[in-house]
């Protein structure tokens, strides 16, 4: 295959769209005489005015199997086959609703909104694109890759501070799944490595109201730690997949 293809969900994140415009970018640095580069990358509301000859936009809510399967459907239309796919969506707060500092504060709603986009969205994109996955060219050195971003505090034994109930569980609840599909796709999905992926304290609009304890050498810019990321993908092998590290390829305690 002469064609590298990529599937960015949440090109329009703070990381999301970072990741997207390095790609470009590492694009037009090998259109002189490498593989050509695709990337697919998605939207929740409203099209980027971010464009390429390269990059195709598509419509994605990750609460809606059904949208989930639309954009892969769309993606089918348009390649045979999905090299990379980096989950960048995630949920820590809303207009309504700021993570729980205490048990009085947990709301149904907010928890089950948590599980549902941190958690199970994962999982239905790696149940849609699997077979997109499955035709890419891959080898245990040069894997294909299934990543998502996730974060320390779905760290079960690194928590110390306790809080956040919703947002916790759900990343912790995400490593599961991810750990468990690596298990399954390592029997049924040869050379996939499945990793989840702490960013760092990006400044972003998720992290934008946390940010008052964080030291100005702790707080990337989405351009760094989308860097530092794809640097850590790169160079991964099938033998990481089930892995959990950060930014500088780390590995971090379930």
């Amino acid at each position: 295959m002469n064609q590298k293809n990529y599937f960015i969900i949440g090109g329009t994140g703070g990381i999301g769209q970072a990741i997207v415009k390095q790609l470009v970018q590492l694009t037009n640095h090998k259109q002189q005489g490498g593989a050509r580069t695709v990337i697919f990358a998605t939207y929740h509301t409203s099209q980027p005015d971010f464009t390429a000859d390269n990059l195709h936009w598509l419509p994605m809510d990750v609460s809606d199997e059904s949208s989930i399967e639309q954009a892969t459907t769309h993606i089918k239309q348009q390649t045979a086959h999905i090299d990379w796919v980096i989950n960048c969506v995630g949920l820590l707060h809303t207009p309504n609703n700021q993570p729980e500092k205490a048990l009085r504060q947990l709301e149904t709603d907010f928890f089950l909104q948590n599980m549902q986009i941190n958690a199970l969205a994962s999982l239905l994109i790696a149940k849609h694109i699997k077979p997109l996955l499955a035709t890419s060219e891959r080898s245990a050195d040069k894997p294909a890759v299934f990543a998502t971003i996730s974060a320390r505090v779905g760290s079960i034994s690194d928590n110390q501070l306790g809080g956040w109930y919703s947002y916790r569980m759900s990343k912790a609840a995400l490593n599961m799944g991810m750990k468990n599909l690596s298990i399954e796709w390592s029997r049924s999905l040869k050379d996939v490595c499945v990793v989840v992926m702490q960013p760092g304290t990006v400044n972003t609009r998720l992290s934008s109201p946390f940010q008052g304890n964080v030291a100005d050498e702790n707080l990337f810019s989405p351009a760094y730690s989308a860097e530092r990321l794809l640097q850590v993908l790169h160079s991964m092998t099938v033998a990481q997949s089930g892995s959990f590290v950060d930014w500088a390829g780390e590995s971090i305690p379930w």
